[in-house]
């Protein structure tokens, strides 16, 4: 979809839904709908839905408020950098699906240049020639690519291939144009080398190894110098811990977070490298002072930014770009602009939602913060305004039928243009910025609780005691609220979209009806590669975020370091406590032996075939059960839950269990309708009996007076939903839930990781999850200890797919496969002739006034009250 037509419909429909009541149910209260005038923000919007406006912003999947400051330009696509000729005149946007064309003088849209084949977007890479005739961008499958201007127009140019790795694009990243026009300069991130394009001849003249994973690169007015970020950091040394990232070794520690980030000096004339320095983590784009005095580096997994002396090339400073700095991790410091006279750097804080503004003299400190979209991503500045590319703007909400993207993963980018703020008007931004993001709450979750108080199902501080002693933590794939509990009248529920209802998940129905129907909970995430981040580690990474859609580097789930966020694992944050842990499954990815062995095979429980595990994540291993299968869709749900009650017998036998369970239960992901595997609707009901036999065997145990059991998807891509895309299933079952309720609080990935870290006395492990709210709702303090019983499957678990033609889809790692043919193929396999729902396909805002919410049909307005367009 053009951007220009997404702009139109944006305007025409209204970007905002405006909050005016709650519906009633528990937990609804709040305040009521104001206008968009800019004023100090509610902390805390606990009640809305997603995409529900709050206070003139939009409510997104992490609980925080965007409401980007200045003038808005919104469009389909993640905008991932950007590039203002020297005239300050024209803005070239980089995202995931083309290049835009902006005038930064009107603020309004020229051109939209979709990628030619299948080149397909890289991270990072994008810069403008001196004469503003031409630009360089780096693409996905491993070329240098040119723009021609020829007056106002812009074109695609010459196409430089550039060195490969392992027969396979080397990803380029980060390029430099030298002052002459003649050489350009690409950080190829799988080659761990830069390579010299010579322009005027359209070839590589040569290739220079550097660190692990360059990401950007600067270059010296006199073309003498470049300094290239290295994500990996240094090459590791012999004997040195490592895990590989797209096949090159990381130097990690002992829970296999990287431990390095760099910055290399090469000298061009030379062609080596002749110094490496240390800075922070994930050091991403690099920049350089007119005068060539000064390097400025984002370092995104520490938090700072580092400054260094070019001469003399050490670190001078390092800031930290946290809004407080008592807070833990989050604020993923990604992107840099220096304004023309050297006397402010502006750096984007994707996990914040804000842009820091860094006073570079006399010593360096941020005098504050100014508000953007989700997940700023680029900047770029004339030193009058500032540009700002959002990643993911304000959420999934708009798409048309047939994108590819019509599910959750269709984002809508926002591009912002802010006039650089005084003072006054910095301080009122920061306090806005504070709030938006949740920074109180995220301080509160610090506070330490009194280890004597009384016991209490979710205690209200850290470190106070809890009722419950074992956490189990079931993590299942790929579901909306509506595509399972869509027919449940008592929830906020559509049955047209519900597809695996009662019929087929009747476990799952008896648990939300016996314990509490949660109808306003989201992932975080979209896909497995960030889903299983924010399920295991309540943030993701700079990574995650800009190589989403394409994933030419590698297609993260617990394989590569480089893409994890520098925050623990649930489990290490356990650990590191004295806790016990048990991991059934997450992040295995086995091998099944025979290779030729099929779904059926495994129901003979006598001669099942055998799989062996693989978990790239050593720190995992040591804790993870030996005879339960993590990823492979061959393997049902019931040889998984089989596993797991042979070890949890042995427990009960000797009354001792883990502190914390890790369950993974993936069959609900399904296959879709490859001919000869189960129908996805057995699949589903796989899934379901085992989570039914699961409940009941801990309910039955003699742990369950103390045992919560929180149930939670990965990530809500395959489906639709009513309210929101984002929105899925998560069950809360434990003596102490209430019974028979519906609580539609606004809850998140991060209320479940943040509650179960209070249950187990745990601090947060970063910011969001600090800042996500406790489920205390959930709870009550009489408990009732009647046990589940389990419902047969209804649905034949042996149930195949009609032979026919092979439907294309990749099924060797989660969500591999084109989401939106999936869905199709889900639809047609449940509902048959019934036609499609591509209005309800994704995010979109629809839905809205069962929860007493309406649209706001009139256009976003800037601060100057001037209609967006």
């Amino acid at each position: 979809m053009k951007a220009a037509h997404v702009i139109s419909l944006i305007l025409a429909l209204g970007a905002l839904a405006v909050r005016a009541a709650m519906p009633a149910h528990e937990g609804a209260a709040g305040p009521t709908a104001e206008s968009a005038a800019r004023q100090a923000p509610e902390s805390a919007p606990r009640q809305a839905a997603v995409g529900a406006a709050h206070r003139g912003g939009t409510l997104v999947a992490t609980g925080q408020t965007v409401r980007p400051a200045g003038q808005v330009i919104a469009f389909s696509g993640r905008p991932l950098d950007v590039a203002l000729t020297s005239d300050g005149k024209v803005l070239l946007v980089k995202t995931d699906e083309g290049v835009l064309v902006v005038d930064a003088v009107t603020w309004t849209q020229r051109q939209s240049l979709p990628y030619v084949a299948k080149d397909g977007a890289s991270m990072h890479g994008l810069a403008v020639a001196r004469d503003g005739r031409s630009a360089w961008l780096s693409v996905g499958n491993g070329l240098l690519v040119e723009l021609r201007r020829d007056g106002d127009t812009w074109a695609w140019g010459r196409r430089i291939p550039l060195p490969s790795r392992d027969k396979g694009s080397a990803y380029p990243c980060g390029v430099a144009l030298a002052a002459d026009g003649r050489t350009a300069l690409v950080a190829l991130s799988r080659a761990n080398s830069l390579a010299v394009v010579d322009l005027a001849e359209a070839r590589v003249a040569g290739e220079i190894p550097v660190g692990v994973a360059p990401y950007g690169v600067a270059i010296t007015p006199d073309g003498r110098r470049a300094f290239v970020s290295n994500w990996g950091g240094r090459r590791p040394g012999a004997g040195a811990r490592t895990m590989l990232s797209a096949g090159t070794p990381v130097q990690v520690d002992d829970r296999g977070l990287p431990t390095s980030g760099t910055v290399s000096q090469v000298d061009l004339v030379a062609r080596v490298v002749t110094a490496e320095v240390a800075v922070g983590l994930h050091p991403s784009q690099v920049l350089l002072d007119a005068e060539s005095q000064r390097i400025f580096v984002a370092n995104a997994n520490s938090d700072t930014v580092s400054i260094l002396d070019a001469a003399a090339f050490t670190v001078r400073d390092t800031v930290s770009l946290r809004p407080d700095p008592a807070l833990p991790f989050g604020s993923l410091p990604n992107a840099l602009a220096l304004t023309p006279d050297g006397r402010r750097l502006l750096v984007a804080n994707g996990g914040n939602n804000a842009v820091g503004v860094v006073e570079l003299q006399p010593k360096a400190k941020v005098a504050g913060f100014l508000p953007t979209g989700w997940f700023p991503a680029a900047l770029a500045t004339d030193g009058r305004s500032l540009f700002i590319a959002n990643a993911k703007g304000d959420g999934s909400r708009l798409g048309e039928p047939g994108h590819r993207k019509w599910a959750v993963g269709l984002q809508r980018g926002t591009l912002q243009k802010v006039v650089l703020p005084s003072a006054d008007e910095l301080k009122a931004y920061t306090g806005e910025v504070s709030a938006l993001s949740l920074v109180p709450e995220a301080l509160r979750a610090l506070e330490r609780g009194r280890a004597g108080a009384k016991p209490v199902p979710v205690p209200a501080r850290a470190g106070a005691p809890s009722v419950f002693k074992h956490v189990v933590y079931v993590l299942k794939e790929n579901r909306t609220y509506d595509q399972v509990f869509g027919d449940l009248k008592q929830g906020n529920g559509d049955p047209n979209l519900c597809i695996y209802g009662r019929e087929v998940t009747p476990n799952h129905h008896a648990l939300a009806e016996s314990f509490v129907l949660l109808d306003n909970y989201y992932c975080n995430g979209i896909v497995s590669a960030d889903g299983h981040q924010w399920a295991t580690q309540g943030i993701t990474s700079d990574y995650q975020e800009k190589a989403f859609g394409e994933w030419t580097r590698s297609y993260d789930f617990g394989t590569d370091p480089l893409a994890f966020a520098p925050t623990p694992f649930l489990w290490d944050h356990a650990l590191i406590r004295g806790l016990s842990f048990r991991n059934y499954g997450e992040f295995d990815f086995p091998t099944i032996e025979p290779a030729t062995a099929k779904w059926d095979d495994f129901h003979d429980a006598k001669q099942r075939p055998r799989f062996i595990q693989n978990i790239p994540l050593e720190a995992l291993r040591t804790y993870t059960s030996p005879t339960f299968p993590g990823w492979e869709m061959r393997i049902p749900d019931q040889v998984r839950v089989d596993a797991f009650l042979k070890e949890f017998r042995e427990s009960e036998a000797s009354g001792q269990w883990p502190s914390l369970i890790l369950v993974y239960l993936p069959q609900d992901h399904t296959r879709g309708a490859t001919p000869g595997a189960p129908t996805p609707r057995a699949h589903l009901a796989d899934n379901d009996l085992a989570l039914g036999r699961l409940v009941e065997a801990i309910s039955k145990s003699r742990f369950w007076k103390d045992t919560c059991i929180f149930v939670n998807e990965d990530d809500p891509q395959d489906g639709f939903d009513h309210v929101d895309g984002h929105r899925s299933l998560c069950l809360v079952i434990s003596p102490y839930t209430k019974r028979g309720r519906v609580i539609s609080r606004f809850y998140n990935q991060g209320s479940v990781l943040h509650t179960m870290e209070r249950m187990l006395g745990l601090p947060p492990m970063n910011q969001l999850d600090g800042a996500a709210p406790t489920m205390e709702a959930c709870f009550t303090g009489k408990p009732d200890f009647r046990p589940f019983a389990a419902l047969p499957a209804r649905v034949p678990l042996d149930e195949k797919n009609p032979a026919g033609t092979p439907i294309g889809m990749d099924f060797s790692r989660p969500d591999r496969i084109d989401d939106n043919a999936l869905n199709h193929v889900l639809w047609v396999a449940e509902k048959g002739a019934i036609p499609y729902p591509s209005a309800f396909s994704g995010a979109h805002g629809k839905g809205l006034k069962r929860l007493s919410l309406r649209l706001d049909a009139r256009p976003t307005l800037d601060d100057d009250g001037d209609d967006d367009d």
